[in-house]
């Protein structure tokens, strides 16, 4: 069993990541009533915790790598630091390179999913942090084992997916993802090559959504022009 996924996102109408590169509110639309509605939203669906990947997680956390002296040889085990109610703020990093210097990610627990080739350094740091971690594999893209793990040793029922667009694209790939929630800007952003929501990392020729369809649940007109769909997915007919 694993945990419900949901992939939340804002997006421009033409599918890019970055608010930072969208076009300006219209006159009369405040741009803070625009970005009031994602989290509003993250907080109605009351989930378990959320997911980002490795580069998000690094500018959300803000730690500091630290020298640990002969750290010990640890066993590559999942490690549970004390959780004490709160929701999981996991970040998927395979390669143990993000630092949080405190047990959590604006309050909520720090979980990292790591691959099981990082440093026992990193381990000893993250366990000094406080910071509960498990491992997605080698490699760290056994993702299926991870959402596993963290539904057994978490008891996590939902967990919103909520990017960048390279996990959005592996969690796609992996046919991980349950549900779309997708707030779309009144904005674009207009130039080729910008990240969109999903943005899969493979072999060319590669179709990361093969065998799944789509199938709108809600649609709904937010205040200032926000339009907030919802998707199941689903398997593909035939």
């Amino acid at each position: 069993m694993r945990p419900h996924i949901i992939c939340h996102m804002g997006t421009s109408i033409d599918g890019r990541l970055h608010p930072s590169r969208f076009t300006k509110p219209a006159a009369g639309i405040p741009a803070d009533v625009l970005r009031s509605h994602y989290e509003r939203i993250h907080d109605e669906f009351d989930a378990d915790g959320w997911i980002i990947g490795r580069v998000t997680m690094n500018e959300m956390a803000k730690g500091s790598q630290r020298h640990i002296a002969n750290a010990p040889k640890l066993s590559r085990e999942p490690h549970l630091g004390h959780r004490d109610g709160r929701k999981l703020a996991i970040g998927i990093d395979p390669s143990g390179r993000v630092h949080f210097g405190k047990d959590n990610v604006g309050g909520d627990h720090a979980v990292a999913v790591l691959g099981e080739q990082v440093s026992d350094a990193h381990l000893a740091e993250l366990r000094e942090d406080g910071a509960s971690y498990l491992f997605a594999g080698a490699q760290g893209d056994d993702l299926a084992s991870a959402m596993a793990q963290l539904a057994a040793l978490f008891g996590a029922r939902t967990l919103l997916l909520e990017g960048g667009g390279g996990i959005n694209g592996a969690f796609l790939k992996h046919r991980l993802i349950d549900e779309f929630s997708t707030l779309i800007h009144p904005a674009v952003d207009g130039v080729a090559g910008s990240q969109g929501i999903v943005d899969y990392h493979g072999p060319e020729g590669d179709r990361p959504g093969a065998g799944q369809s789509l199938r709108l649940t809600h649609c709904e007109t937010l205040e200032g022009g926000m339009v907030w769909l919802r998707h199941a997915v689903e398997r593909a007919p035939g």
